[in-house]
This record gives structure tokens, C-alpha cells and sequence, in this order.
């Protein structure tokens, strides 16, 4: 029995590939309908800090995971001292505060924007500092472009301080992009990596929309992205999937933010790579040697969200299927919300323009944009 910490389409994808492996799961998640608690062997409906649920976890599960950040720390700490978990509770911590993160990144040598952090309004930089534009991200629980607010004053960066409640923010400098990469890697006990390719990405109000497998773009770049991803996971003797944002401006590779867990941007992994990033993340967290990352066909992945539901209709599901090269991925969640992940599809074929517009044609087609 394995444990898993989220019941979100990241914690189903997982059960889904430790059953294809022979093992059972024990999905803990406070959401009765959660995606990965309705197909796991056990779902503990209870918060991530219920001792009782933490108790039955540790007394009924030999290795525990994570499929997002926002755990505490102190729920992995406590269960590390009787059960294997990995990543680690010091590595999920830095991943999820903001001013941890960016100290980690900026300490370790690693290319990074600009940022400042910002715990009461005297630090909020004067109109005269070039760190504006600016975008003020909240510490913690900030995702999905949530908890975040563009400002090019200091009296807008005031107000967005104040609409966050005075919570600790980090305020980074707004960045002329030429596009967005990451790099999604497995890192196993012994200290093997297998990377992923890179995945080219664009966003859609803050949200992942569209990523392209391999990405476009100077070879360099995306040499030196999978080797600074690399540098990170070793840095945190990270074990685990891992998967890192970056930033190319102006032609330099600048490192935006990691995720402790499998990622949103690796989703192509499941239909056009020999080993996806969840029996990827199986293998790291049982010990088991870790499978091929090798890419057999280029690959676009598109987010569906809750939006493309009209007046509660389904979408059009038929004319996305039409296309023959389109790999469709519902979460089963029970109700279809403006701005939530419902699903994603994966287009694959062997041209990449050609994948490229199939991709945005059933695109299109659902209505998303």
C-alpha cells in the first residue's frame, strides 16, 4: 500500500499508474468527490493535519507522496519518522513559499529575476525603483495565476498588499519573455536522473494552456535548462518527480519556480513517452530503477477547463476525437467550474507543425481561448 497526500487529477494519474504496477493506494484528501480518492483502494476523507488519518496513513501505507505543495510540512515530518516519504518534508517546504524558494534559487548560484521580498508596506520599493513592472505574488498558497496582481507603482503594489491581507509577498520584476520552458525530471534514492525533453509553454490568465514537446527554440537553452534542473534536485538531494519553470529573456534562461511533484507541463509524458511522469514518480518513491524518459513522438498538450462547459453542455468531444492522433483525459471531477483543470488532451504524430495545428484546431473546435 503506498499513500498519497491530494485527491487531485495529479493524485488520480498516480493511482492510476501504482495499480498498472500491482500496488494499492491510500489517497488522503478532505474532498468526498476528490478525482484520486474515488479510485484509490482507500480514501481517508480528512484534513492533511488530521492525526487520526496520519495515524491510519502510517499504520497502513510503506511509502507516502505528495501531488502538491501546499501540505504541510509538518504532516511529511511527522510521517518520515515511521515510513519512507519522499520528496522529502525540507525540499516540499523551499517549494512552497515563495521567499524560500527564490532565496533557494538566488543562494544556489542559479539565474534569477529580479525580486524583492516584501513582509510589511515600508518594503514595497518607491515609482522610482526598476524593479517596476512588477508582479506581486503572495508567499504561499498562490497558483494558477491566484494571488497574484500586476502593479507598476508603488501605490498599486499598496493596494495589492493590502487586498492579500498584509501576507509576506515576494514582488518580481516583470520580464520582457521570449517564451516559457520547464523541465520535468525523476530522481531515484541512489541519485539517478532520467529528464524528460523540455516542453515549451503559454499560459491563458495565468493558467497553463498549451505546452509543445520538444520545445522550440536554441538547442542551448534547453541544454542548459535540463542541466540546471538538474543542479536543483541534486542541490535538495531531491528524490522524486520534479519539475522546474523557466523563463527565457532576452535570450538568458532565468529560473522561475519548482513544483514537488509532477507537473501540469509533463502531462504529454503520458501518451508520447516510453515512461510517464507518474510511474516515474512510483518508481522514485518504491525504489524500483527508473524508466526510459525517452520522447517517441512530438507532442502538444492542451489544458480544458471548466469554462468550455456551456449552459452546462458538454463539449464537443466528438470533433475533438476526430482527429485520430488526439489522446483524450478527462479527471472526473463532478462539477465543471470557470478556470478548474476538468481535463487535457495530447495531440502526437511524428511533424511537429503538423501536431501544432491539429492541436489548435480541436482546440478550437472545444471552444477553449
Amino acid at each position: 500500500m503506498l499513500g498519497m497526500l491530494g485527491g487531485g487529477q495529479l493524485g488520480r494519474f498516480f493511482v492510476i499508474a501504482a495499480h498498472e504496477l500491482g500496488y494499492k493506494v491510500t489517497v488522503l484528501d478532505p474532498d468526498k468527490q476528490s478525482p484520486a480518492g474515488r479510485i484509490a483502494d482507500v480514501h481517508l476523507c480528512a484534513a492533511y493535519d488530521d492525526q487520526a488519518a496520519l495515524a491510519e496513513m502510517a499504520k497502513t501505507c510503506e511509502a507516502i507522496t505528495t501531488e502538491f505543495e501546499n501540505v504541510p510540512a509538518a504532516t511529511l515530518e511527522w510521517l518520515a519518522q515511521s515510513r519512507i516519504v519522499r520528496p522529502s518534508a525540507s525540499a516540499v517546504a523551499i517549494a512552497q513559499h515563495r521567499v524560500s524558494e527564490k532565496t533557494f534559487f538566488r543562494d544556489s548560484g542559479l539565474p534569477v529575476g529580479q525580486f524583492v521580498v516584501i513582509h510589511s508596506e515600508s518594503d514595497l520599493p518607491a515609482d522610482d525603483s526598476a524593479i517596476y513592472p512588477a508582479i506581486l505574488k503572495v508567499a504561499r498558497f498562490g497558483y494558477d495565476g491566484k494571488g497574484q496582481a500586476r502593479v507598476t507603482t508603488q501605490a498599486q503594489a499598496k493596494a495589492a498588499f493590502a487586498s492579500f491581507k498584509h501576507e509576506t509577498c515576494v514582488l518580481e520584476q516583470m520580464l520582457p519573455l521570449d517564451y516559457e520552458i520547464s523541465v520535468v525530471l525523476a530522481r531515484d534514492p541512489s541519485g539517478k536522473i532520467a529528464t524528460f525533453p523540455v516542453a515549451e509553454n503559454s499560459h491563458l490568465n495565468g493558467i497553463l494552456d498549451v505546452s509543445i514537446a520538444p520545445a522550440r527554440g536554441s538547442d542551448v537553452i534547453k541544454a542548459k535548462a535540463q542541466a540546471l534542473a538538474t543542479q536543483i534536485a541534486e542541490k535538495l538531494d531531491y528524490i522524486g518527480v520534479l519539475g522546474v519553470e523557466f523563463f527565457v529573456s532576452e535570450g538568458k534562461l532565468l529560473v522561475n519556480e519548482m513544483a514537488p511533484r509532477p507537473h501540469n507541463s509533463g502531462h504529454y509524458t503520458i501518451d508520447a513517452c516510453v515512461t510517464n511522469q507518474f510511474e516515474q514518480q512510483v518508481r522514485a518513491l518504491t525504489g524500483l530503477p527508473l524508466g526510459d524518459a525517452q520522447l517517441h513522438s512530438q507532442a502538444v498538450m492542451v489544458n480544458i477547463l471548466g469554462d468550455v462547459w456551456k449552459d452546462g453542455d458538454e463539449p464537443a468531444w466528438d470533433k475533438a476525437l476526430a482527429h485520430p492522433g488526439l489522446k483524450l483525459h478527462l479527471y472526473g471531477k463532478h462539477e465543471a467550474r470557470p478556470g478548474r483543470k476538468m481535463g487535457h488532451f495530447t495531440v502526437l504524430g511524428q511533424d511537429r507543425d503538423a501536431v501544432i495545428n491539429q492541436a489548435l484546431v480541436a482546440r478550437a473546435e472545444l471552444g477553449i481561448g
